[in-house]
Order: C-alpha cells, then sequence, then structure tokens
C-alpha cells in the first residue's frame, strides 16, 4: 500500500468546506491516513511540548484551556479514521488500523505521561479554590487532572516507562481481538434452501434474500453472524438443527481454535491490565477503573448485579419449565437447549399473551420508526430534522439530516447508517465527527448513528422487530446527547460522562417508542399504510415483559463476569473457557441460557477499554432512566414542556460539565429509586407490584 499522499493532496489535512464543515468522504483514501496521522500526531506534540515548558506561571488559560485548544487535527483525523474502520472497513483499513493503534498508544502516553505537564495541571488543581474559576472551568480542571493522575503523569521515571509499554501492548491487543473478531463474522453464512425456510417470516426471508444479492449470489437466501439475523432466525425457524447451527456458529466467533482464536488475547490482556493497576496502586483492574464511575467500587456493582440476579434467575427457571412442559406438549422428547429458548418462547408467548414479534413488525418500518424518533425529539426538545442530499458520505446506505432548533438555527448534522453489511462491524453504535464546544467561536456537531438492520428485498421497505426499533431509539438518545449539548471546553462535551451515566440518555429516549402516543401515529403496516390496531398494540404492551427473566439473565450473567474478569488474579483467569464455565457454574447460570457475550467476541470489554469492568453500565444507568420516565408520568404527560426542559438543560445539554449525580438530582429532584427498574422488568416482588400500581 502506497503511504506517499502529500499533505497538498490529502483532504483530512485540508480545511473542510462541506455543508456545516462535513468531511469530504468521496475524496478521502485509505492511503491518505498514516500521512495525516503523522502529521497531526506531530503537531499535537508540538503544542503539547510548548504548553508544559512554558516559562509562564501555571494558569487555566495557558494550562488547561490550551491543552483544549491543542490536537484539533488530530481529533478530525481520528474521527473520521475510526468511524470508516468500524462502519466501512477494507483490508487496506484494518492494516492502516494495526498500525496507526500502535502509534497512537505512543503519542498519547508521552503526552498523559509528560511529568512537567503533570506538574502545571496540578499546581492549578492545588489552588483551585483561589482561581475564581466558573462550575465548568472547575470541572474541566478536576477531570483534567484526574486524566493525567490515572495515565500514571505522577509517578517516578520507571513505573511511567512500564505503564507506557502496557499501553502499547494493549492497544495492539485490542486491535487484534476485534480483527479476529470481524474476519469470523466475514466469513461466516448459511445458504438457506427452500425447506429451510420453515416457520420464517416473510420479511425474514426477504432480508436474507437482500443478503445473498449483496454477497453476490442474487436468487438465493442467506443468513449472517448479525445479531440482527441470528436472534430472529432462532426466534422463528422450525428447523432445529439449523438453530443449533447457527447458535454455535453465533456463539464460537472467535473461539475456533485457529488463526483468529481470542483466548490468547483475552488472557494476556487481563495480565497487563491487572498489573497497570497495580502500578497505579490498586489492587485490582474493576477497583482502579470503577474508582473514576458513579459506582466507585466494586463492591457497590457487584451489589446491584447480585440483587436483580436472583429474581430474574427465579423468573427465567419457571419460564425454563413452561417451555420444557410446551415441548412435551407438542410431542417433543428433547431437552431445552439454548437454540430452544427464543423459538419456544415465541410459542408461549403467544399463548400467555396472544402476541408474536411477527404479528408487530409488518407496522415497524425503518422510516417510519426514524421519523417517530425525530418527531420524539421535536415534541421534546423542539428539533427538526430536515434530509440533505449534498453532504458527503462514506456509504450509499447512509443519509444525512440537517437539525434546527425551535427558533430555527442550525444545531448539527445527523448521519444514519442503518444496514448490515460486510465491511461493517456488528451491533450499533453512536459516535461524532465532530463534537459540539464554544471554545473559539460556536461549533456545531456532526453525529452519527450506526446499524445493523436487515434491509428489504426487491425495493421492499425495511422491518424492524421491537428490539430493532428500540435500538434505533436507544442510538437516537445518544446522538440527541451530542446534539444538544451546549457547553464551553470539547472535553466535557456531550457523551463525555462517566461510563455508567453515559447510557442515561439513550435509555430513557427508549421509553418514547413503545408509547401510545408514538405507536398510533407511526406504526403503519408496510403494505396497506393502516395503523396499528388498537387491540395488537395493548398486546404488545401488554408482552412487554414476558421473557424479562431471559433478558435479564443473559445481559447480568455477561456483567458478572466482566466484573469477575477484572476483579480476581489475572493467573486465577488465564484459562477462559475453565473460568467461564466454573464462573456460570458459581452462580448458578441456566444451562438453557448463554451468555449475552461469550468472553471470545465480547467487544465491549476487549476491543478496547471503556468498558472493560463497566459493562454493568447499561443497568446502572437503567435504575436511573427506569426512575427518570417517573417525572414525565408524574406530569400527566409524557411530551410535558417543563419536565422535557429540565431534562434537556440538566441531562442532554450539560454534557460533562457537572457530577452526574448532582445532574440527576437537578432534573428529578432526588436520586433515583432502585426498585423502579424491578418494577420495569416485571421482576420486583409483591409489594413493589402493589406501589407501581398504587
Amino acid at each position: 500500500m502506497s503511504h506517499s499522499a502529500s499533505a497538498a493532496a490529502n483532504p483530512l489535512l485540508e480545511d473542510w468546506a462541506g455543508p456545516h464543515g462535513a468531511p469530504p468522504f468521496g475524496r478521502i483514501r485509505p492511503e491518505h491516513f498514516l500521512p495525516a496521522f503523522r502529521q497531526a500526531f506531530a503537531g499535537h506534540a508540538a503544542e503539547v511540548a510548548a504548553i508544559a515548558e512554558s516559562g509562564e506561571t501555571p494558569g487555566f488559560d495557558n494550562t488547561v484551556a490550551a491543552l483544549e485548544r491543542a490536537g484539533q487535527s488530530l481529533t478530525r483525523v481520528s474521527s473520521v479514521f475510526y468511524n470508516l474502520a468500524s462502519a466501512h472497513t477494507n483490508p487496506e483499513l484494518l492494516e492502516v488500523e494495526t498500525e496507526v493503534a500502535l502509534l497512537a498508544a505512543r503519542h498519547w502516553n508521552a503526552i498523559n505521561m509528560n511529568a512537567a505537564l503533570f506538574a502545571r495541571v496540578a499546581a492549578l488543581h492545588a489552588a483551585r479554590a483561589t482561581l475564581s474559576l466558573s462550575g465548568e472551568q472547575t470541572r474541566l480542571l478536576e477531570r483534567t487532572y484526574t486524566r493525567l493522575q490515572r495515565a500514571g503523569a505522577g509517578l517516578d521515571e520507571a513505573a511511567r516507562g512500564r505503564l507506557a509499554a502496557i499501553n502499547e501492548r494493549l492497544a495492539e491487543l485490542g486491535t487484534r481481538f476485534s480483527h479476529h473478531l470481524l474476519a469470523d463474522e466475514q466469513e461466516w453464512s448459511l445458504a438457506l434452501a427452500p425447506e429451510d425456510l420453515a416457520g420464517l417470516p416473510d420479511f425474514f426471508v426477504a432480508a436474507a434474500r437482500a443478503a445473498a444479492a449483496e454477497r453476490g449470489a442474487p436468487g438465493e437466501a442467506v443468513i449472517t453472524l448479525s445479531r440482527s439475523f441470528v436472534e430472529p432466525f432462532l426466534q422463528s425457524a422450525a428447523r432445529r438443527d439449523l438453530r443449533e447451527k447457527v447458535f454455535r456458529a453465533f456463539t464460537a466467533r472467535g473461539d475456533n481454535g485457529d488463526a483468529r482464536d481470542n483466548n490468547a488475547v483475552i488472557a494476556e490482556t487481563l495480565r497487563l491490565r491487572e498489573e497497570y493497576a497495580a502500578l497505579l496502586g490498586y489492587p485490582t483492574f474493576a477497583a482502579f477503573k470503577l474508582a473514576d464511575t458513579m459506582a466507585k467500587t466494586p463492591q457497590a456493582v457487584a451489589a446491584l448485579l447480585e440483587r436483580v440476579w436472583r429474581p430474574a434467575r427465579d423468573k427465567a427457571l419457571a419460564d425454563r419449565d413452561a417451555l420444557q412442559e410446551l415441548i412435551r406438549a407438542e410431542g417433543g422428547n428433547f431437552a431445552l437447549a439454548p437454540w430452544d429458548w427464543r423459538y419456544y418462547a415465541e410459542k408461549l408467548r403467544a399463548i400467555r399473551a396472544d402476541f408474536d414479534d411477527a404479528a408487530i413488525k409488518p407496522y415497524l418500518t425503518l422510516d417510519n420508526m426514524i421519523a417517530a424518533a425525530f418527531d420524539t425529539a421535536h415534541r421534546l426538545f423542539g428539533l427538526t430534522f430536515a434530509p440533505r442530499a449534498d453532504v458527503p458520505v462514506w456509504h450509499p446506505d447512509v443519509r444525512v439530516w440537517e437539525v434546527s432548533g425551535a427558533d430555527g438555527r442550525h444545531v448539527g448534522l445527523f448521519y444514519g447508517d442503518y444496514f448490515a453489511r460486510a465491511s461493517k462491524r456488528s451491533g450499533a453504535w453512536m459516535t461524532s465527527l465532530r463534537d459540539q464546544h464554544r471554545l473559539d467561536g460556536a461549533v456545531t456537531p456532526l453525529i452519527v448513528n450506526v446499524m445493523n438492520f436487515s434491509r428489504g428485498a426487491d425495493g421492499a421497505p425495511a422491518l424492524l422487530s421491537p428490539d430493532d426499533a428500540r435500538t434505533l431509539f436507544h442510538e437516537m438518545g445518544h446522538g440527541l446527547h451530542g446534539l444538544l449539548s451546549d457547553v464551553t471546553y470539547p472535553s466535557l462535551s456531550g457523551t463525555s460522562v462517566f461510563t455508567d451515566f453515559v447510557e442515561l440518555p439513550s435509555q430513557l429516549y427508549e421509553h418514547w417508542q413503545e408509547r401510545p402516543e408514538v405507536l398510533r401515529r407511526f406504526a403503519r403496516h408496510y403494505q396497506t399504510g393502516a395503523p396499528l390496531p388498537d387491540d395488537l398494540m395493548a398486546r404488545f404492551l401488554k408482552a412487554r415483559r414476558f421473557n424479562q427473566g431471559f433478558a435479564t439473565v443473559e445481559y447480568v450473567s455477561s456483567a458478572l463476569i466482566d466484573l469477575e474478569f477484572h476483579s480476581r488474579p489475572a493467573a486465577e483467569v488465564a484459562d477462559v473457557h475453565g473460568f467461564e464455565r466454573g464462573m456460570l457454574a458459581r452462580i448458578g447460570m441456566p444451562d438453557e441460557i448463554a451468555l449475552r457475550h461469550r468472553p471470545q467476541q465480547f467487544g465491549h470489554i476487549f476491543s478496547g477499554d471503556h468498558y472493560a469492568a463497566g459493562y454493568y453500565s447499561y443497568m446502572w444507568s437503567e435504575v436511573m432512566d427506569a426512575d427518570a420516565f417517573g417525572a414525565f408520568e408524574e406530569a400527566g404527560d409524557v411530551f410535558d414542556p417543563v419536565t422535557a426542559q429540565r431534562l434537556r438543560e440538566a441531562i442532554y445539554a450539560s454534557g460533562g460539565t457537572r457530577d452526574p449525580e448532582a445532574a440527576y438530582v437537578a432534573f428529578r429532584g432526588r436520586g433515583p429509586e432502585p426498585a423502579a427498574l424491578l418494577r420495569r422488568r416485571g421482576l420486583a416482588g409483591e409489594k413493589d407490584e402493589k406501589q407501581e400500581t398504587a
């Protein structure tokens, strides 16, 4: 691969002249990235060196604010690169990513462990009460000091050197883990013969045909290892042998004993994380990681997870027995297995709640659910989304909207990339190509939502499952966290908050997706345009709690394994398979339920460390979101303007400018009530259920 692109011809190093400063994706090529990164790294290093070596007395403007201004070119290059590396990669970009991971680790080591820089920041931090700083400036100083201190800037030279080496190796391992996982997902597919289609809804078959056409096999039908294919297949396919085949392939990603096996990567990652934490004076990596979160300690996390685990497991075991009885009633002579659970749960739901996902899916078109998410944002926050066909994008599937406020002013651009494809890693996420800030004039955000939905075939619209629709609203909630950000400093913008707070805006937004006020308007049959019938909507809403024991067990077990991985000595978990089996036995994991993320494919915690010892965050935030939506219910209007304005100011607009507990109290008037989570999931005891209905 050529790396000879000159700066003059490199669009990554130019001022972007697209609408609202959008990146020129049509001109960007893989060979542009390494030269751009090298120049951006060098420029940023020089800017930081000037700050650290300044002869001026340390002040907020010449140190902390100066750090905020440094590295703008690197931020731009990085945001574009990592978006492409996740959403539309290719062999050339994967090669670049491997090299950039090491360069980036070395670059940030040099900055985050710069003793002279830390000395300036530490002096300001020690004198912060005398500096007459605003609340946001104080918060930025505290976060800057904490970031450098936790990176090891205050340690001696030998310890800093070892931390730097660990960071470089962890960067390599995280990239290797994600590349292994992507390769396994890209390579595997299952062609479906006509006799294999029994039980599969027409819209699923249409999506499978569209996937085959995309893979160069028009007229055939294939499923891939995208979760948006796997879960509906396990839910509907009548062929038990094929359900098992798909399930085993899905749960074996990264665990096939070949060159892409992730077990050794996991073991080394855990050893290095343990050493990193020890160098900083923490007994475990979990203790280190959680010290800078709302939870604060592994014990607090374990207490929440265990409180939810017991009732969830009891509910799942009762459901297991009911599913086994259903199998017997149908004449089956086999024991319920993990690849059977979703299939028979759908049958049981049809009996108990007179509802199945296939009945509502024709009413949940992708375009209508996007419109519903936008309309909800309009009714809550006054935002308007207008399509823009003139903004460059990285793939023809990507759509762009210009977002305006209630006053008509430009707020930002919103990119939506909704369909699964071989060039995209699995899952769903929000990211940004540019964050909002007002450091040197108003900078508006460029916000991205990425999903992996199955597309419709032959011009038919894409149809979403209830889970898909909820995912779309979830990521839109993250998107609004970025779009509505109203801060001065980039490091505090949007989603730059604690990991166990960042899921609150997204999970809270999910509540509106299943409101009758939204469904009546936007749930329309894809063929007739007829609205969702009232009786079907009532059955859907009634069925929401069905199978929550299963859903909670598969999530909490993954969160517990993550916590244990990072709480126990690395030597005890080096045998990843043995640890997994032992851990599941200790917690009493039902044999019929699989982890939502087995270790070898747990990208949340091993493709990087953002969610390492932090997968619990979704549930920690759910305590808050279940409680927070109650504010709208108590107001008697789920679009109550006074409550919405308070939500906007305290949660969505404030970014990381205030402590998250204070932000929540500013919205709700009190701390969250944990019982709200159990009630929402239908896992509360009789006392809590009576409280909910009172």
